[in-house]
């Protein structure tokens, strides 16, 4: 059902996009041409620079890097010269303001969207289990242990000097009675235990204790206060959600493949992320390193891309704003994003967006990784991992049952990619009475 403002939204990205184009043409006239395509090269030639710094080294990778600042500021400085910054300036934040405006008037058309969740008791035995080092020990300054043990929850602390099974560890306390299962801690452990909670059918809380705690984001939950999740206890709804499954280990997150999984399995990864990551990006890149990956999803089969990334339900890719999130959980596919840029030329093509013929985004319910070495790295929800090949990625739609808080953040709706045909047909709906109400008046009149 399309809201009221919807259509006012879309007259917005109209005016604001003619009104982008004539300040350019008035101010600029034929000059405007040249303008754009100064901008369009110097972007162009700043994205080269930039691959030629990841894929080189030495000297090369100085002049590059030099090259990827230098070549926008030498378009600014070009637009000074001529007078004509500022209309480039208004005319670039005009445009911007129209799509912002189609895009948030498609996404009022659309409106929100909240999953099947239904109001449930709270559970008798819950039991949960809490890494105090995730998150830079999260656990013990929020008092987490305590608050829980306060809503009659069993609580589990792990020791950080002996590390736990923690899927033994659930499993067993759902052998004794527990009928939920939760984790305080970082995705790698929530992914683990969220397995043992699908196959014993109990429901299971996320209390985002973590670092990055992207599941808990997904879900709606509230990161900046890990003890609101706890309110799940007490006052909570339940989903069901899906689960990714590489072989047979679960994750929540996704599985990364190709030059990240590699990176982060090197040992000097863990001191020094950046100096590491520029030291084994080249070998990666060019393919002097690493393995050569076949990925296959459904009909589609991508050879020797740099990176992949296999998710639990896909990634939204149009939204900027929105990278890293998920729009559902409960779409039963895979997400598949592939980069495959081989040279410069390529690099600048990645101008195109989503488009370019490097980035592939697709959905699968089931995906394989093969490559001519017996194994691979892989990052599993962050935890890095070799696996024998292939590999198998497959979805288990609706195989969890989430308890979450029945007040809680939410996720913020993502806006769909510009469409100026929707835009135009939304902006040509009439507002105010129905237009059989108005016929009646006039023909009254």
């Amino acid at each position: 059902m399309t809201s009221s403002a919807a259509p006012w939204t879309a007259r917005l990205a109209f005016v604001a996009g003619a009104a982008a184009v004539v300040v350019l043409l008035l101010f600029a006239g034929v000059r405007s041409v040249v303008l754009v395509a100064v901008g369009v090269a110097g972007t162009a030639v700043a994205l080269a620079g930039v691959w030629w710094a990841l894929a080189r080294r030495g000297p090369a990778r100085v002049l590059a890097a030099v090259l990827a600042v230098v070549a926008p500021a030498a378009v600014l400085v070009l637009y000074a010269l001529a007078g004509l910054l500022w209309v480039v300036l208004v005319s670039l934040a005009l445009w911007a303001l129209a799509v912002a405006s189609g895009r948030l008037a498609l996404a009022e058309e659309a409106g929100p969207r909240r999953p099947g969740e239904r109001r449930v008791a709270p559970p008798e035995r819950p039991f949960l289990i809490m890494n105090p080092r995730s998150g830079g020990g999260k656990v013990g300054r929020c008092g987490l242990p305590e608050k829980a043990a306060a809503l009659g929850a069993r609580v589990a602390v792990l020791d950080p000097d002996h590390p736990a099974d923690v899927a033994g560890l659930a499993r067993r306390a759902v052998e004794e009675g527990a009928d939920l299962l939760g984790v305080a801690g970082g995705d790698g452990t929530q992914a683990l235990v969220a397995g043992v909670a699908a196959e014993r059918g109990v429901p299971f809380v996320v209390i985002p204790a973590g670092t990055r705690n992207h599941f808990a984001l997904d879900l709606g939950l509230d990161r900046d206060d890990p003890s609101a999740s706890l309110e799940a206890l007490t006052d909570g709804v339940e989903f069901r959600v899906d689960l990714g499954l590489i072989g047979d280990r679960v994750f929540v997150n996704n599985a990364s493949f190709g030059a990240y999984a590699a990176v982060v399995q090197s040992p000097a990864y863990r001191d020094d992320k950046v100096r590491t990551t520029l030291e084994l990006l080249p070998g990666l890149l060019t393919h002097e390193a690493g393995p050569d990956l076949v990925v296959r999803a459904g009909d589609l089969a991508l050879h020797r891309p740099q990176a992949v990334l296999v998710s639990n339900n896909p990634y939204r890719t149009e939204d900027p704003a929105g990278l890293g999130r998920r729009e559902r959980l409960d779409s039963g596919v895979l997400g598949v994003l592939s980069v495959t840029v081989d040279s410069a030329a390529q690099a600048a093509g990645l101008l195109r967006g989503h488009n370019a013929p490097g980035l592939v985004s697709a959905t699968a319910g089931e995906v394989s990784i093969d490559a001519r070495e017996p194994t691979v790295p892989v990052g599993v929800d962050g935890e890095p991992l070799t696996l024998r090949t292939p590999v198998h990625c497959h979805i288990a739609p609706g195989a969890l049952r989430v308890r979450v808080p029945r007040h809680r953040p939410g996720v913020p709706a993502g806006r769909p990619a510009m469409d100026w045909r929707g835009v135009r047909r939304l902006a040509r709906l009439t507002t105010g009475r129905p237009a059989a109400v108005r016929g009646s008046h006039a023909a009254r009149l």
